[in-house]
């Protein structure tokens, strides 16, 4: 099989894809979000975030990655200019729409690299779910998310809580791509959930495990108690802190596509022993 020239898809002719299918069959979709994400934090972090990740790996594993999904659920952040979002269902129907696509042409595997933590992963888990049971019961999918594989290191990494614009996700931008920062508007303040919504909230998506009651909250609410947009400080985000981070999930994504690579199916599995 010749070399690919791109791991992008849409930098690829239909030949080159249709080559690569010879012997391989895996794709990962990139997906995110654009919305605030406070005054330092340039709208697009979940997604840049998301493409930063899957790009290194793809290099790594010699697989192709599709363009990235710029848009997410994001209604909580409408209250802020230039967020754009999409409803639950519009984004199950894109990322099930794209998963026929990619069946079609010969994909047996799908990766989805979600920069968007928990609010995208309803709409996510619920798209793959339905598909897997219903409609492509021999496509494997899978999800990864910061928020489930980066905990080890956030621990040791961060020095607050870490929410939404806050210190991991701002520093995972600064590192790949720097000037999309203003460092000068990094935040120092944090919203204190536990006064707004009780004790049983979540101020930190990588802090230790809590009894946690899910309340959503909507924009005009989220535009009151976050005036700036920043859920938590990022004052102490860092380029330096940002590769390690960044290094360490590519690491365990890079590992994971080598085992799916041999991955013959669960039954298959069971068949044989």
């Amino acid at each position: 099989m010749k070399k690919i020239t791109s791991i992008w898809i849409q930098e690829l002719t239909w030949e080159e894809v249709a080559e690569y299918l010879k012997k391989n069959d895996i794709v990962i979709i990139p997906t995110g979000s654009t919305e605030e994400h406070g005054p330092a934090g340039p709208l697009g972090v979940d997604t840049y975030a998301a493409i930063a990740l899957a790009e290194d790996a793809a290099k790594k594993t010699g697989v192709l990655v599709t363009p990235p999904v710029w848009f997410g659920d994001s209604s909580h952040h409408g209250g802020f200019a230039g967020t754009i979002s999409l409803r639950p269902q519009t984004l199950i129907a894109v990322i099930s729409d794209m998963a026929r696509s990619l069946a079609r042409a010969g994909f047996k595997k799908i990766i989805i690299i979600n920069g968007h933590k928990a609010a995208n992963l309803p709409a996510l888990l619920t798209a793959v779910k339905e598909l897997h049971e219903y409609e492509l019961p021999d496509i494997f999918f899978a999800v990864i998310d910061p928020w489930k594989i980066a905990r080890k290191i956030s621990s040791e990494l961060k020095e607050t809580n870490e929410h939404h614009s806050g210190e991991l996700e701002i520093s995972h931008v600064w590192y790949k791509y720097p000037h999309l920062i203003k460092r000068k508007k990094l935040t120092k303040n944090k919203i204190n959930f536990r006064k707004i919504f009780g004790k049983y909230s979540n101020d930190d998506l990588f802090g230790p495990a809590e009894e946690i009651i899910d309340m959503p909250w909507n924009s005009f609410e989220q535009k009151a108690f976050a005036p700036s947009g920043s859920f938590s400080a990022s004052v102490k985000a860092s380029p330096k802190k940002g590769k390690i981070y960044h290094d360490y999930m590519v690491n365990i994504i890079v590992d994971y596509i080598k085992w799916l690579k041999t991955y013959k199916g669960v039954i298959g599995r069971v068949k044989k022993s």
